[in-house]
């Protein structure tokens, strides 16, 4: 299936083209831009729109049409100014989504205050990580466990809620196996399968990744 939303990342380095390749591998629309042409030569071979740009400048960031992405992923945390930059020029440019890698806790509250809407620290997260998170629409996390599996977040789909788990069967219509139940702040591995589920519910679910493709 492919994603409807419109991607661009910045910076194509080692986690900018981990986010780049999983997105495109996903079906979905992704303008990678990098300053380095050696780096963009050598990654345009995956990646179908990869442009050399310093988006750092407005010109660029206009030329690029990132006025018409929706998630912009800035993947430049060595160079807090050009990030700073490029932030603050996206969301003047009505991106709605604007997430930024950073270095450390100070640079985190830098560019939260210059509104990026998402800071993440390359130790907690991996492009790939990040990628499936977008691609996967109603999925709140996703953790590889493997090759073949992951565990999941994810909201109910509107034709679950209302029911319980012994009517929805996932593990027989989808190869599921909820593990936990979120309800707010509280995760409840105590699960009763006669319970009505309603909107608030969220399901954490072990599955592997062909059945995850199905949910999608």
């Amino acid at each position: 299936m492919k994603n409807r939303k419109t991607y661009a990342v910045f910076g194509l380095g080692r986690y900018g083209i981990a986010v780049a390749r999983e997105l495109v591998q996903n079906g979905a629309e992704v303008i990678a831009v990098d300053y380095d042409e050696n780096i963009v030569n050598k990654a345009a071979g995956d990646l179908p729109i990869c442009k050399c740009a310093d988006i750092t400048s407005p010109e660029a960031i206009q030329q690029l049409g990132i006025s018409n992405v929706d998630v912009v992923v800035i993947a430049m945390a060595n160079n807090l100014e050009a990030t700073v930059l490029a932030v603050t020029l996206c969301k003047e440019a009505g991106v709605k989504t604007v997430i930024a890698k950073c270095a450390n806790e100070m640079h985190q509250k830098i560019l939260a205050r210059v509104g990026a809407d998402e800071v993440l620290f390359p130790e907690h997260e991996s492009g790939i990580r990040l990628a499936k998170n977008l691609i996967s629409s109603g999925f709140i996390d996703m953790i590889a466990l493997s090759g073949d599996f992951s565990i999941i977040e994810l909201d109910l789909k509107p034709e679950w809620i209302g029911k319980n788990l012994i009517e929805l069967n996932l593990r027989k219509n989808y190869a599921i196996n909820v593990v936990a139940i979120r309800k707010q702040d509280i995760v409840s591995v105590d699960i009763n399968p006669e319970e009505i589920l309603d909107s608030s519910v969220k399901l954490i679910i072990i599955a592997n990744n062909k059945s995850i493709n199905k949910l999608l």
